[in-house]
């Protein structure tokens, strides 16, 4: 197969495409293999024999659990260990992700996303309140994966634009629903500030979400109690 991969190294001002001839036997292969196959070899060169230095990208637990390995699979964003080589055809397409900063080759600098979480002080101050039904709910948020695949099929989502997109959200739903109502007034204006007001609900991320989280239940409880104010009993 023919792998086609979006180069950039640092202290360079251009990125440039190079191919690379990959053949795999293993029908459970994966893209992170590929890459980590690539890698393994003494002298790596491209398609035209020419010499290659290694393909940067980052990762982690190879496991779908920590979203390190995100990037744009054949236009798609997607984790390089959950993506099948046999499902992906003869060409394939590797890129990083468009709506951050390029580090090097699919290195993105996601600096932004833990930032935004700092700005609006989400986090826990006491103990979270435990019920079944909202540890039901506050499990379902806890899966986010921070990876950034919904950010970048999000129309509305831009660095420093105050929204923070469905990656912010899913943390704040959880401390709404796990907070005291100390802290929820806060919460609540965050939410509406850097959620709400800026999500256009196209609901573009609910598929691309590696983690099938799901998210539209989700923002129709939390919109519930951070802006229509109504008290979800156990909310």
């Amino acid at each position: 197969m023919k792998i086609e991969i979006l180069r950039h190294q640092i202290g360079e001002s251009e990125s440039y495409y190079q191919c690379f001839e990959y053949t795999s036997n293993d029908p459970a292969e994966t893209v992170a293999t590929m890459l980590n196959n690539l890698n393994s070899r003494e002298n790596l060169t491209d398609i035209e024999g020419k010499p290659a230095r290694k393909i940067a990208y980052k990762k982690s637990c190879l496991q779908k659990k920590c979203g390190s390995c995100a990037m744009l699979i054949n236009g798609r964003p997607s984790l390089a260990c959950d993506r099948k080589l046999v499902d992906l055809g003869e060409e394939i397409k590797l890129e990083p992700l468009k709506k951050f900063p390029v580090v090097e080759d699919l290195i993105v600098d996601r600096s932004y996303m833990q930032e935004n979480l700092k700005a609006m002080n989400a986090y826990l101050e006491n103990n979270a309140l435990i019920s079944k039904k909202r540890n039901e709910y506050a499990y379902e948020a806890s899966r986010c994966l921070q990876c950034g695949c919904c950010l970048e099929v999000c129309p509305n989502f831009m660095i420093d634009n105050g929204f923070t997109g469905i990656a912010g959200s899913n943390i704040l739903s959880r401390l709404i629903i796990q907070t005291d109502r100390k802290k929820l007034k806060d919460l609540n204006k965050q939410y509406r500030t850097h959620v709400h007001e800026g999500c256009g609900k196209s609901l573009s991320c609910v598929d691309i979400c590696p983690a099938n989280i799901k998210i539209e239940e989700l923002l129709v409880r939390s919109n519930a109690i951070a802006v229509w104010r109504r008290n979800i009993k156990d909310r």
